[in-house]
């Protein structure tokens, strides 16, 4: 019975946090029957002065924020109007949707994970809370947890992708994760904390150094913001188990 309850309480995770998003909605989902093409995602502004970070520069962060991470907002806008436009058509070819879906998956990917990369910038980089806890209860240490981190995302040095820090809803646990491009993440794992390994994230500043740019990284993460999305994905967890 436990563990129907931990298979089952990964869809009440889901169906919780939906039902959430719904009540807060409810008029924009009436004025809006296609929400899903809607194409109305806008950029998140940046929380922190990018002129007083340590090791990345703000013409960095400045050209990260405003052209890869904007572009893919708009990019996934135009590629939710142009799935609206196909499903208008029935003639559409199912090869050709399957390409826009594609597409769509990936905008999705990098909009979200740039989100989370650049929302938990701006901090010390000292580690405190909770999330300290369980990362040194899934990793033996926080140190160990640290160096596991950056040797993923040295992984990925020199190529494309992201070194996430997720919570597995499946095992309940923490784990780093490698990902090659903006859809590989395992498909319960919601990212806490998200370095970009894409070149474009440091190449400006350090060039092919990317061992250095991990250096600035983990100087201005904020643990707070970590802290606070590993307590609030934990808190809905917990809720769906005990239910």
């Amino acid at each position: 019975m436990a563990e129907l309850t931990r298979r089952t309480a990964i869809g009440t995770i889901a169906t919780v946090a939906m039902a959430s998003v719904v009540s807060a909605s409810d008029t924009a989902i009436s004025a809006s029957p296609v929400l899903a093409f809607a194409g109305q995602h806008k950029p998140v502004q940046l929380r922190f002065n990018p002129a007083k970070l340590v090791g990345l520069s703000e013409k960095l962060i400045q050209s990260h924020w405003e052209n890869n991470y904007q572009g893919s907002v708009k990019a996934l806008n135009m590629i939710e109007g142009r799935l609206a436009s196909a499903m208008a058509d029935k003639d559409f070819p199912a090869v050709a949707y399957g390409g826009l879906k594609r597409e769509q998956l990936h905008r999705t990917g990098s909009v979200v994970l740039h989100e989370l990369y650049f929302g938990a910038l701006g901090g010390d980089g000292v580690a405190s809370g909770d999330i300290m806890n369980a990362l040194a209860m899934s990793y033996g240490s926080y140190g160990a947890w640290e160096a596991e981190f950056r040797r993923t995302a040295m992984s990925l040095a020199g190529g494309s992708g992201w070194c996430v820090l997720a919570f597995d809803l499946h095992s309940g646990s923490l784990h780093n994760y490698w990902a090659w491009d903006h859809m590989h993440q395992p498909a319960t794992g919601i990212p806490l904390l998200t370095l970009d390994m894409y070149e474009h994230s440091y190449h400006m500043d350090y060039g092919s150094a990317a061992a250095k740019y991990v250096d600035a990284f983990m100087l201005n993460v904020d643990w707070a913001v970590v802290d606070a999305r590993y307590r609030a994905v934990k808190a809905v967890a917990l809720d769906a188990l005990s239910a």
